[in-house]
């Protein structure tokens, strides 16, 4: 008798995005002359940049060449992107990671979700709350939790996200193995200072742990003393892997690419306590299990590195980033406190009631789509999630929709 992966029923019954989607197709097909604008999921709108579009044109064409295709690639990627990757966003920087360090991916959810295989199922988790839920649910998936109780899962350490610490998680008093980090935050917007993430290093030295750090949305840093990444910490290469992602950056959220760091000084322990390479590891379960990018697509990713590629990406987040300013000023003009929207394009509204409830009124009154954020865990409750990714047309004529509905 063939069985199932009894975890799989822990969850709960659907993905947050999933029930948005039930909502707003059953409210469309009841409403079909109420046009909806949607600045709930955090999908971008915005065409690719030039430079981009321009690379995926002469690879195709190489690929038509005899002389010039491209069968299998690297597991790993091609070594130009690597390269590039490494020198841009570390080198640059001041953060030695090395080319050999870098894993591309089709995207860092994927990389979010399959890197708790490599870990023993019975370690301690820190996963913050509100979050994006793929951290939680790969890892009840992979049975290190019992069934949701109330909301949550017991064998996770709840890193609470509140407007009391300004929705940046404080360091646990007991001992966790695994810590998820996400900055600037999917869903709060807010960011981690310096000191802030220090003091998370050196927590995870003192206890052996591992920091996942989920930097997928450093591109819309603009506060110069925020870290973009978190090897700018002293000792972060031990204890930390980085993942990003070329989907908010450059619009490739239809076109799937990112990036993982390992960096090969990272360990990781037996049951014995013999040290392990986690580069070593990471690096057998990504060649055993994933077969590259296509090489179109690297060659895309690597061309925002050129001089006009980043003059293009910096244009396009900076759209975003001004549609994230008129959100935030609307929003706060209607008396509703927010964070997020300067250094991250993502507008976290404390609401003060039901988070569905608030979802239901934009949806029904202002024909607008909002992320209540509940769907991001119990401290989400109150609060919504609204996305700058939209054309400022749609987000001005939302904004004066929205007005309206709380007026």
């Amino acid at each position: 008798m063939i069985r199932i992966n009894e975890n799989y029923t822990k969850l709960k019954a659907s993905y947050l995005f999933a029930d948005i989607a039930k909502r707003v197709n059953a409210y469309t097909a009841a409403n079909p002359d109420k046009p909806i604008i949607r600045l709930g999921i955090g999908d971008v709108t915005e065409p690719l940049p030039p430079v981009c579009i321009e690379a995926l044109h002469k690879a195709t064409d190489e690929m038509a060449d005899r002389a010039t295709f491209k069968g299998y690639g690297p597991e790993q990627g091609y070594a130009f992107l690597r390269e590039a990757v490494a020198k841009n966003d570390y080198t640059d920087l001041g953060c030695a990671i090395e080319a050999d360090e870098i894993f591309i991916s089709d995207g860092s959810k994927c990389d979010c979700g399959n890197i708790q295989e490599i870990f023993s199922t019975d370690i301690k988790l820190a996963i913050p709350d509100p979050v994006y839920p793929v951290y939680v649910d790969t890892n009840v998936m992979a049975g290190r939790t019992g069934a949701n109780v109330d909301g949550r899962y017991p064998g996770i350490t709840y890193l609470e996200s509140t407007p009391g610490n300004g929705y940046v998680p404080s360091i646990p008093s007991a001992a966790t193995d695994l810590i998820y980090l996400c900055f600037p935050n999917n869903p709060t917007g807010a960011v981690a200072t310096k000191e802030q993430l220090a003091a998370w290093v050196a927590y995870a030295k003192q206890n052996k742990a591992i920091i996942l750090f989920d930097s997928a949305y450093e591109s819309y840093i603009r506060d110069p003393e925020i870290p973009r990444s978190i090897y700018e910490i002293e000792g972060a290469r031990d204890v930390a892997i980085e993942f990003r992602s070329f989907s908010k950056i450059a619009g490739f959220t239809g076109t799937r690419c990112a990036y993982t760091v390992v960096p090969k000084s990272l360990k990781a322990f037996d049951a014995a306590g013999k040290e392990h390479s986690v580069h070593a590891l990471w690096n057998r379960r990504h060649t055993t299990k994933f077969n590259g990018v296509a090489y179109p697509i690297q060659k895309a990713a690597a061309a925002i590195y050129t001089a006009e590629g980043k003059a293009q990406t910096k244009a396009l987040t900076d759209f975003y980033l001004g549609n994230a300013k008129l959100i935030r000023e609307a929003i706060t003009k209607l008396g509703l406190s927010c964070v997020g929207g300067d250094n991250a394009p993502y507008i976290w509204i404390n609401t003060g009631t039901d988070s569905w409830t608030f979802f239901d009124k934009l949806l029904n009154e202002a024909q607008v789509v909002c992320t209540p954020g509940a769907g991001f865990g119990k401290c989400g409750e109150g609060h919504v999630r609204i996305s700058a990714f939209n054309s400022r047309e749609n987000v001005e004529k939302a904004l004066a929709r929205i007005a309206a509905a709380l007026k």
